[in-house]
């Protein structure tokens, strides 16, 4: 398995999530006394024999090879990671004590094959920590986590390593080499100088141990998140189910029997549950109790409250990038960008932030409105609409407005017939097969866990498979995310893809259908969009298939557009009972209402991606979290009847690792890419599924990944830059 644990030190946490990073080494094969070495001594004498290890074993059966998701073991993990991070010691220290002349085979084609063992880890790792968490998996992670930092950071602080990675980079033979190559190279050798490389002495050092700290602290925030998700249930009786629609009262029942309280109603502290509840249930109080549980996630001032953790990390972050020189994490962060700097994204934002406030504005006066005929009729002093009153009115707002009801619209979508239509829309694009694959075939996790083979359409080639874990359950972590198990490479041979899709969904009743929300819809598209990107790649090398978090969000954004063509609409969006499609009112009702309540979303989001930059701009020495949001939303003029998307203390993008933090900005900046890419689908002769620009798409847009440069990909793409126009015309606000 070639899936790389590429070289960025100090944002280790990324790699402990799934799809992961790479190695470094020692002049003489013994461990020098580290972290790293103290595990290895510590347990790699108890340990299961390595030959004997589930999660160090090559994967084998069919397909190349599979994780043995069903004989992993949780105790083989600590001697696995020792075993694991040894080996990859030894192969760094081969790369870096070769007596030849460096060269981009011997220096960044090796670097490209070491650490199999640990990539293989991970995969088990990615589970346990998203999918299958336990008290007993956080203790290890809480554990491994600065000593895996420590391990990092010894290959991105190996001095011979790095001056052989600096002699390619300068090299006459770097002129010579593929685009691709050159690429490479250039990654390489910026991962290695924008983590701490260049350092020397205790600067080196100091770089090190903040690593580790942060390792520590991302570890337990995201686990203090997951707390407050698992313990804050909220159980309701048949009086208080006013409003809810049948659909999630049957699912709120089965949720509530799976926790040993038959005949109850369970409200879970995860999105999936709370919005629809806000959406639909007259029982107000019991709405903003909702909403407070939701929101408070890691701010409630008991052990697990995380806004101490926020200025700790704040500071540490901080001191490291000024140990590389520069003024704050955002810079340092963004520098490798599209937006290459803070400035840019600030202005993006702000460029369309009044408007998005302004809309809300004209949404809560819509909302006010109803609230005060609907209080006058009862003959009782009227409410001020509140953040739980938001989705609830919003609501009644589309019924009178559009005459759409979500319910009414939920009832055609089905989780399974959503399924199939995005196999359609991978087939017409991309010229994928799904076929689903015999249960007992390929091992998996959990019984609701669904395998696939991917194939090509035309000459019915192996591409790889897809798994699908769809539904919340207790130890995994809310919202919905895409993680690839193994990439593409054809360096050492053709490797296949492995691409898997997590969502929350709320499992129905026994023989039940799982109907969801059309931004379930959406999401569901999206996340399928990251999957078919994984799929679809023709890259060579394995850190080739990484990406430019400002980008890569692009791609499944854009795959979200096809959930609202004819031919999705027409084939898979049919009712659960009838089976009829949804009929064309409805449709046209719901393209009217396309651009209704973007101000609520499109400022929720905003508001959370300034803070997350202003956080990162700002001196953090005496930094009050809490304050700090407080008052940063009240200088943007932030509406009182919403909050931040994600609140700082449950701010998981951005403190519970360093994937996302100075960056949620990315999701907007590749929106403007997506709402220009989705108008030259809209402007050509096939629409959505026009077979030339199809093959653009993935040609320039999927299939190259991060072997070219975004910005070139784009263009070639297009032709030209995206403009900023397409997404406010995409969001129905005034273009100047």
């Amino acid at each position: 398995m070639k899936t790389k644990l590429t070289i960025v030190a100090g944002v280790v946490a990324t790699a402990l999530i799934g799809c992961t990073e790479q190695s470094d080494n020692n002049k003489d094969t013994a461990l020098p006394d580290t972290p790293v070495a103290e595990t290895v001594k510590t347990v790699y004498d108890k340990s299961t024999p390595s030959e004997q290890n589930t999660l160090l074993a090559e994967w084998t059966g069919p397909y190349q090879g599979v994780p043995a998701f069903d004989k992993a073991k949780l105790d083989d993990l600590k001697p696995a990671l020792a075993i694991g991070m040894e080996r990859q010691l030894k192969e760094i220290d081969a790369i870096a004590n070769n007596p030849e002349p460096p060269t981009f085979e011997n220096t960044i084609v090796e670097m490209e094959r070491a650490g199999d063992d640990l990539s293989r880890i991970f995969t088990y790792w990615g589970i346990w920590s998203s999918n299958m968490s336990s008290p007993e998996f956080r203790d290890i992670q809480r554990e491994m986590a600065p000593k895996l930092s420590a391990f990092f950071s010894k290959i991105n602080q190996n001095e011979k390593l790095f001056e052989r990675v600096k002699a390619v980079y300068n090299s006459d033979e770097m002129k010579t080499l593929r685009s691709d190559q050159k690429r490479l190279v250039q990654l390489t050798y910026d991962g290695f100088a924008r983590n701490g490389a260049t350092l020397d002495g205790e600067a080196k050092k100091r770089y090190a141990e903040i690593n580790q700290e942060l390792a520590k602290l991302h570890t337990q925030f995201s686990n203090n998140v997951l707390h407050d998700e698992e313990n804050y249930v909220l159980f309701l009786t048949k009086e208080q189910l006013s409003g809810l629609p049948d659909s999630f009262v049957k699912a709120a029942a089965a949720a509530a029997e799976s926790r040993d309280k038959k005949g109850q109603y369970a409200i879970t502290n995860t999105r999936s549950s709370m919005d629809p509840f806000l959406t639909y249930s007259d029982e107000r109080a019991l709405r903003e109790k909702v909403w407070k549980t939701y929101y408070n996630r890691g701010d409630n001032g008991d052990e697990y409250d995380n806004n101490a953790l926020i200025a700790k990390i704040l500071k540490l972050r901080h001191e490291r990038v000024q140990l590389l020189g520069y003024d704050n994490y955002a810079q340092w962060r963004l520098e490798d960008r599209m937006a290459k700097n803070p400035e840019n994204a600030f202005e993006l934002m702000k460029s369309v932030w009044p408007a998005a406030i302004a809309r809300v504005d004209e949404e809560v006066a819509d909302m006010q409105a109803i609230a005060d005929a609907e209080y006058q009729a009862a003959g009782k002093e009227s409410i001020k609409i509140e953040p739980w009153d938001y989705r609830y009115y919003a609501e009644k707002v589309r019924k009178a407005k559009y005459a759409l009801d979500s319910d009414e619209v939920k009832q055609y979508l089905q989780l399974d017939k959503l399924r199939d239509a995005m196999f359609y829309v991978a087939g017409e694009l991309f010229n994928f097969t799904f076929t689903p694959i015999k249960p007992g075939t390929v091992p998996v996790f959990h019984e609701d866990v669904k395998v696939w083979e991917v194939t090509d359409k035309s000459s019915g080639e192996h591409i790889g498979l897809w798994y699908l874990d769809p539904f919340a359950r207790k130890g995994k972590r809310s919202g919905a995310w895409a993680t690839s198990y193994r990439s593409h490479t054809t360096f050492d041979g053709k490797e296949n893809v492995l691409s898997s899709n997590n969502s929350n969904f709320i499992k129905g009743a026994p023989g039940e259908p799982v109907l969801v929300s059309w931004d379930d819809a959406e999401t569901f598209f999206h996340e399928f969009g990251h999957a078919l990107h994984a799929l679809s790649s023709k890259v060579v090398y394995p850190s080739l298939n990484g990406g430019v978090r400002d980008y890569t969000e692009f791609q499944s954004q854009l795959l979200e557009r096809w959930l609202l063509t004819d031919e999705v609409i027409n084939n898979y969006l049919v009712h659960h009972e009838t089976g009829k499609p949804i009929p064309a009112e409805l449709v046209q009702k719901i393209k009217n209402a396309s651009t209704f309540n973007e101000g609520f979303k499109t400022t929720e989001y905003l508001a959370s991606a300034m803070v997350d930059l202003m956080l990162h701009t700002t001196d953090p020495e005496n930094i009050d979290a809490d304050k700090f949001e407080r008052e940063t939303l009240e200088k943007l003029n932030m509406p009182g009847e919403l909050v931040m998307r994600h609140r700082t203390p449950h701010f998981g993008h951005i403190f519970s690792g360093e994937g996302y933090s100075a960056g949620y900005y990315g999701y907007i900046w590749a929106e403007v890419l997506t709402s220009d890419a989705a108008e030259a689908f809209a402007e050509a002769p096939g629409g959505f599924y026009d077979e030339e620009v199809s093959k653009k798409l993935v040609k320039h847009l999927f299939s190259v990944r991060n072997a070219v440069d975004p910005a070139d990909a784009y263009r070639a793409f297009r032709g030209r830059d995206a403009k900023v126009e397409a997404l406010m015309r995409d969001r129905g606000f005034p273009v100047k």
